[in-house]
């Protein structure tokens, strides 16, 4: 306990002192490009806490969730099948690695002529480039699995669905959530370029149209509300972790 109050107290002091700096710096320099802190936050609240929660964060929430959460999906079921088929994982791996090499921003022109400008597309790019680390992490967890571990599984008589709930799935559960962290991290950097390049709405398209029209308090307002999302989906994912793999952090910690 006094650890984890310790990590917080310097966890805290370190981002006040960032802020005071940050504070500091924007209040001296002159330059068309850097807001000072008031008038951004000033900013901040007339564009975020109001008419801006329905007409922006509400549809980014909504595209990073549908995307983030099929990539989950997807990246689990392919990773299982390539990790225990190894004709499935020879037959798909050049598939795999072309498909994976492929730029995300490559992706939005034929993105936007096949799925138009709609939230299907942003749903679509952000799902097909946040896939791989689950993809890749899962398939890998399944083929490192312990012998002994399916061996003794197999000896109990424990086997098909049976075996993969209780046995499989467990062990490679680490590794899943490994990748789904990058994964949330890709989603919502994924969400910011889609949005700027074809949206009608979206935090994004507000950065974009504010740069745009030279608004810059309103530019730096949306940027600091995207490091705020991504600050909260990254402790409620920790925070999810830590519930699902409880156990998995308590033998860490004991050996």
């Amino acid at each position: 306990m006094d650890r984890r109050v310790t990590r917080i107290a310097v966890e805290a002091g370190a981002s006040a002192a960032i802020i005071a700096l940050i504070w500091i710096y924007t209040a001296s320099v002159d330059s068309y490009a850097v807001s000072p802190m008031p008038d951004v936050l000033d900013s901040f609240r007339r564009a975020w806490l109001f008419d801006g929660v329905t007409e922006h964060i509400v549809p980014s929430l909504v595209r990073v969730a549908l995307g983030f959460g099929v990539a989950v999906l997807v990246g689990v079921t392919a990773g299982f099948l390539l990790g225990l088929s190894r004709t499935a994982s020879a037959i798909a791996q050049p598939v795999v690695s072309f498909l994976r090499a492929i730029p995300a921003a490559a992706l939005l022109p034929p993105a936007i002529v096949i799925l138009g400008v709609g939230n299907s597309m942003k749903v679509f790019v952000i799902a097909f480039v946040a896939c791989w680390p689950v993809l890749l992490n899962t398939s890998d967890g399944v083929r490192e699995l312990d012998r002994t571990m399916l061996d003794t599984a197999r000896v109990y008589g424990i086997g098909g669905l049976e075996r993969l709930r209780l046995v499989i799935l467990p062990a490679v559960a680490p590794r899943i959530f490994a990748g789904m962290r990058v994964s949330l991290a890709i989603s919502v950097l994924l969400l910011v370029t889609s949005e700027m390049v074809a949206s009608t709405n979206g935090i994004g398209h507000f950065v974009f149209l504010a740069q745009s029209q030279f608004a810059v308090a309103d530019m730096w307002a949306g940027v600091i509300l995207l490091g705020l999302i991504g600050f909260v989906l990254n402790v409620a994912f920790e925070a999810v972790e830590r519930r699902v793999l409880r156990w998995h952090l308590a033998s860490r910690q004991s050996s």
